[in-house]
Formats: C-alpha cells, structure tokens, sequence
C-alpha cells in the first residue's frame, strides 16, 4: 500500500489492538526497494520517479530517518537510518546501470 507515493509497510487500516492511529510513516528503505523492484521490471522511469521522490525528503545535510509521515511532511522514526541510505545507493546504483548498460557503476582501480 502506498500513501502520497511513499510505500507503507501494513495498512494502517488494520490497525492492531492497542495501536492509535496513524501507526506508522512510509517506510523510506521499502520505498526505494520498489524502485529496485521497477527497474527489474524495465520501469526505469518510475524507479527513478521514486528514488527523487525519497531524495527530495532528506534534510539539508542529506540524512534520511527510517519513516516519512507524508500528511505532517516530515521524517519520523529513527535518524539517521542506515538501512534507508544503504537502500538510497543501491537504488542509485541500479538505475544508473539501468540508465547506462555499456557504463560500470564503479570503477576499479588497476591493480599493479
């Protein structure tokens, strides 16, 4: 389920006993793990749509936190989150070589 374009890990519809409403944010690493999910799929643009999308959120020094309340427009959950960056470079990694095939996204040092 997604909400403002952001991925939500359950939907807060079902909200379990005890739970008070709104659950939860967007799960920023789940989010981007769809934009994985689309280049696999040949979907380039629309990974790319949300990789800027979660891009567009990090604060000035460009940290992102675990969750993003969509409707409060701000970060929630833990910060920084390391799980959302990691999740940041692999998503940036596979569109560019989605973006650019005869490109490598790294390059290696030669070895002497």
């Amino acid at each position: 389920m997604m909400k403002d374009g952001f991925v939500l890990r359950h939907d807060p519809q079902e909200a379990r006993d005890g739970e008070v409403q709104p659950i939860e944010g967007a799960f920023l690493a789940c989010t981007l793990w769809l934009a994985d999910v689309y280049v696999l799929l040949g979907r380039v643009d629309d990974a790319r749509e949300l990789y800027l999308r979660v891009h567009g959120i990090a604060n000035d020094v460009g940290l992102l936190s675990e969750e993003y309340d969509p409707t409060l427009r701000r970060q929630t959950g833990n910060f920084p989150q390391a799980l959302t960056h990691i999740a940041m470079i692999n998503s940036a990694q596979n569109i560019f070589a989605a973006l650019h095939p005869d490109k490598p996204a790294v390059q290696r040092a030669k070895k002497n």
